[in-house]
């Protein structure tokens, strides 16, 4: 393999640069020519498409976002726009791709793997949410960030003796809901994982038995995938009584500088992902488990495996919490 490219899709999160100073340079060290495909899935099929040098990616471990952009592209769902996808590719000689995004770029990846064409897919979404790996890029940032807002939040609901719902995202995961919430000390956290019918009312129990032993405020972290923090804020006002504010971080927390955890976790998937290419091996995706990196078949990841919470975190969010 003497050509590879490297694309960013999806939503951004702090560490892609990394990814990609890291997929350019691996392989320039290994006399690799490496080409950005500029806006995802959506330049790939319009030729966005220019060689990177090292001095391309200069200055960019520590910055959030993505040098090389990002875009839906519904259009990449399709037969023609993946057909046209690996006809620019083709065309510009080059034989591996790799993909830096979420469970939606893995989609894209997947396809162009089931296609005949070499693809190995990085992990990088705030969500936490890809199956078979413990940990994603940009995770960490995000969860730093929500953790900096909570600790802010909590000084003002001292002051004024009220209690905060604070709403995260996560879409359809409750892992910043929880790591926040659990590192953040917050009286009540609500994910998608583990909720039911009754949760308001564990709230709501919570909130009074703390009133009764001489507590002033509270903190509720909401992960987005379980409804509208601002409905939930007033429903929960109704039921105690108590003065009740809403926060909704939303998307402060995708940005920012990369924490030293996901500069050093995208270096390393980034390298890894070449060193894949390097050996002959398409259609896969990288990760880490235990501290240490593995592989896995990409359409196997989308079709079989499923991303999980650790429910001890769960069940000590909620002893730590009484």
């Amino acid at each position: 393999m003497k050509r590879i490219g490297v694309l960013t899709s999806g939503g951004d999160s702090p560490g892609m640069n990394a990814a990609v100073r890291a997929v350019v340079r691996k392989a320039i060290f290994h006399d690799i020519e490496v080409y950005g495909i500029y806006h995802g899935y959506e330049g790939l099929i319009k030729g966005d498409i220019k060689k990177l040098e090292l001095g391309s990616v200069g200055d960019i471990i520590q910055r959030g976002g993505t040098m090389l952009f990002s875009a839906r592209c519904p259009e990449f769902k399709t037969e023609d726009g993946q057909l046209k996808g690996i006809e620019q590719l083709k065309k510009h000689g080059i034989e591996g791709l790799v993909v830096i995004g979420g469970d939606g770029s893995y989609m894209g990846a997947k396809a162009l793997t089931e296609r005949g064409f070499p693809c190995v897919g990085v992990p990088g979404t705030i969500d936490n949410d890809i199956p078979g790996t413990e940990f994603t890029i940009g995770f960490d940032t995000a969860i730093n960030t929500v953790i900096n807002a909570i600790d802010r939040i909590r000084d003002t609901a001292t002051s004024h003796k009220r209690t905060y719902v604070i709403e995260v995202m996560g879409r359809d995961a409750g892992d910043i809901a929880l790591w926040a919430g659990l590192a953040g000390g917050a009286e009540s956290i609500l994910i998608p994982e583990s909720i039911g019918d009754n949760d308001i009312d564990d709230v709501v129990a919570r909130l009074q038995r703390g009133q009764e032993r001489g507590k002033k405020h509270s903190i509720i972290v909401v992960a987005e995938g379980i409804g509208n923090a601002v409905e939930f804020g007033k429903k929960l006002e109704q039921l105690t009584g108590y003065e009740t504010r809403v926060s909704v971080l939303g998307y402060i927390q995708r940005g920012g500088s990369p924490t030293v955890a996901d500069r050093v976790l995208a270096s390393r998937l980034g390298a890894y992902a070449v060193s894949l290419l390097l050996e002959g091996k398409g259609g896969r995706a990288v990760g880490i488990e235990r501290n240490q990196l593995v592989d896995y078949d990409i359409i196997e990841a989308l079709t079989q495996k499923k991303h999980t919470l650790d429910q001890s975190m769960i069940t000590l969010a909620e002893e730590l919490s009484i």
